[in-house]
């Protein structure tokens, strides 16, 4: 598609040719990010005469009317973009052009994207959501450009021309023809018309599905005993199942909300059907056996055959230690309910949690005191610096350059380099924001013709509470890990340095996407790491180096029974998308899939596919968090395990890793950055041996 959005795209080895331009300039308002982050915002101050700048700096969008001032803006411009592309010769030029009406309409785009959820201003939100009708109308429009398409089609068959361009340019090339022809438009006209018509059916059944994934189950109050009641809301006569319950400690209630929250929905049921049909269709209309062949192009993976593959040879290097987990929960819940011991999908998340709490005494307020919010943040600054030579300081935001006072600006700034880019932290809970903890590209990074690099620009959300009265925010373990994770996909975008912003940062094949983000929970749970910044906010006394340890094997736990159910869902993902028409009924399959890909019973008058949304963000792709695992683990330990500072380890990730985009084949990258080529048995070893307890924490524990 002409407008880049999350995890796609692709880009250059173009680190070594745009780093050493001259440096950005250093502001002398910045300030240090741990203080910043430990006191309440001031406020602006009262300024009753200054300029709005606008929602990030943009300075149409002072008001909610400037969205239209905006797109209009964006329209204009991408209509003289595609007439000057059209009337020219073939070239490498043909390819910026393309970047930059990439460009154009991302830069409202994605920027509305983020706008429409998270301002608190019913106003912006409306406006925002209108912009993205607006430009996702004018992306359709172009995506059928025959005109347009002919331009790029005769730069890439013209083969001396293709030969001239740098590996760079030439996949960025390839990339924007993959996307027109996933669109169907090589196709003839009344082929092509089926293809839009099919990828606008499944936009409108993606966002059914996705509405009915969230949407609870409603029960009559006596079919219910009533001592369980409480744990639902109740309406009138009936009972309302909104979700799992998975860490209730009552039996009952889980296995209640297990059963009548997956019970199954007729019309979500044909909603799912349609959608993985029309998908089928869509995908052999363009050319493709399945959808997931379609899918996994430009992938590690490359295609359906080598997922299967590494999820089978995973299952069964994890089966022995999946029974023993399964054994460990259900001699637990013979302790605790020995009435009714027999194990059931509802169990393992509260059961495994129960053996992790006895056995290493991970009560998270024991450990919140050391995590400030301030402290951790000052943590990746101590680690960012002293691996990449990048420190992050805290920037006033001008007037209506935010959307809520409490958010924070980072500027990211290389110690010879300058300034590389800016982070949005929108972190605290408020209302109708959404709960979910995830970055959002605002701007992509790109080389522009002045010779200038266009920063980038991100949003990181999370949910955090707010500092109280006596304390500042306080993290969980968990919040901490969140926290660090975030940032990863952040420096990702930051220190993507490609020529060309429709393959800046993230947007990059999805199995490789979340590499960084993941890599950065492995620092977040090293003791050397943590031991830089978590200190009790009121003693300054440090975490204990005990206390980490068992911190880090507490995840050890059933994680073999977890991470086998990550491989029944990556699964029944690939046969979903696999050779239709499917032989039988979803329900079926899930119920197959589940009794030899995890091992506990299929419950009868459930589908839990019903409620699997991640069939529509990442439909046929759900294994990547497998895979980007899986070399995050081998990343970790063949570079930064025996010294997680190690800052010619840190230069090497950069150029050989966060530097692309999706400019590189990810496995190249892979490559690169471990200096062999990974074979699946080297995945699935690396996923494996991250299970093995560690011997130092026992030999603390027993002394």
């Amino acid at each position: 598609m002409l407008c880049a959005r999350r995890l796609r795209g692709l880009g250059p080895p173009a680190a070594a040719v745009w780093r050493g331009r001259r440096a950005r300039e250093v502001s002398t308002s910045w300030c240090p990010v741990g203080a910043a982050f430990n006191v309440k915002p001031q406020g602006r101050r009262l300024d009753l005469f200054g300029e709005r700048r606008g929602l990030f700096g943009v300075p149409e969008l002072s008001a909610p009317e400037g969205f239209q001032i905006a797109q209009e803006n964006a329209l204009r411009k991408a209509d003289l973009l595609v007439e000057r592309v059209c009337s020219m010769p073939p070239g490498p030029q043909t390819v910026l052009i393309f970047d930059e009406l990439s460009d154009s309409l991302c830069r409202v785009a994605d920027l509305a994207d983020f706008v429409k959820i998270a301002h608190p201003e019913p106003a912006f939100r409306e406006a925002a959501e209108e912009a993205c009708r607006s430009i996702g109308t004018m992306v359709e429009k172009l995506n059928t450009n025959v005109e347009l398409y002919q331009s790029l089609q005769k730069l890439l068959a013209d083969k001396k021309l293709v030969e001239s361009l740098d590996p760079e340019t030439r996949r960025v090339a390839e990339l924007f023809m993959f996307d027109f022809e996933i669109s169907g438009i090589h196709l003839d006209k009344e082929k092509r018309k089926r293809a839009v018509d099919l990828n606008v059916k499944i936009l409108d059944l993606s966002n059914t599905f996705l509405v009915g994934t969230n949407f609870p189950n409603k029960v009559e109050k006596h079919l219910l005993p009533e001592h369980i009641h409480r744990n639902f809301v109740v309406t009138g006569n009936h009972v309302m199942i909104d979700g799992l319950h998975a860490e209730a400690p009552d039996d009952l209630v889980r296995e209640a909300a297990y059963k009548i929250f997956l019970y199954p929905n007729a019309g979500q049921l044909k909603c799912l059907e349609e959608l993985l049909s029309h998908r089928d269709l869509l995908a052999k209309l363009v050319g493709y056996s399945t959808y997931s062949h379609r899918a996994l192009q430009g992938t590690i993976a490359k295609n359906p055959e080598t997922v299967m593959q590494f999820l089978e040879k995973l299952s069964d290097r994890l089966s022995e230690r999946t029974i023993k987990d399964f054994e460990m929960i259900r001699r637990m819940k013979m302790k605790l309910n020995p009435q009714n011991s027999e194990l059931m999908p509802w169990d393992p998340p509260y059961y495994s949690g129960v053996i992790r709490a006895e056995r290493y005494n991970i009560e998270p307020s024991l450990y919140c005191p050391f995590f400030s919010l301030g402290a951790c943040m000052e943590g990746l600054n101590i680690l960012f610096t002293k691996l990449l030579g990048i420190t992050l300081y805290a920037e006033q935001p001008a007037k209506g350059e935010v959307w809520c006072e409490d958010v924070r600006k980072l500027a990211v700034v290389h110690e010879s380099e300058g300034l590389l880019g800016y982070i949005y932290c929108d972190f605290f809970q408020r209302a109708d924001k959404p709960h979910q903890d995830c970055h959002f590209t605002i701007r992509g990074g790109r080389l522009k013709e002045d010779g200038d690099y266009q920063l980038p620009v991100v949003v990181l959300m999370l949910n955090l509470p707010h500092s109280s009265r006596n304390s500042p925010t306080l993290l969980t373990p968990g919040m901490m890990e969140n926290l660090f994770h975030e940032m990863g996909h952040a420096m990702h975008s930051m220190l993507g340095r490609t020529r060309y912003q429709h393959v800046t940062g993230t947007r990059c094949p999805t199995d490789f996407a979340e590499v960084p983000s993941i890599l950065m929970e492995y620092f977040a749970n090293d003791y050397r790491v943590v031991t830089q910044f978590a200190r009790h906010y009121q003693t300054g006394q440090s975490l204990p180096k005990s206390m980490v340890s068992r911190l880090c094997e507490s995840k050890k736990v059933c994680a073999a029974a977890d991470m086998q159910l990550q491989v029944f869902y990556a699964t029944l993902d690939q046969i979903y998308h696999g050779k239709h028409p499917l032989r039988t009924s979803t329900t079926d399959i899930l119920r197959e899939t589940q009794e030899k890909f995890y091992g506990l019973p299929y419950v009868p008058n459930t589908a839990w596919q019903l409620r699997f949304s991640h069939l529509v963000g990442y439909g046929a792709k759900y294994y990547s968090y497998l895979m980007s695992r899986a070399v995050a683990s081998m990343v970790w330990k063949e570079c930064f395990q025996q010294d997680p500072f190690n800052r010619a380890a840190g230069e090497r990730y950069r150029r050989e890793m966060l530097a692309h985009g999706g400019g590189k084949e990810p496995m190249l990258m892979v490559q690169g950055m471990l200096q062999k080529c990974p074979s699946m048995d080297d995945f699935v070893s690396a996923l494996v041996s991250d299970l093995d307890p560690d011997f130092e924490t026992f030999l603390m524990d027993s002394e």
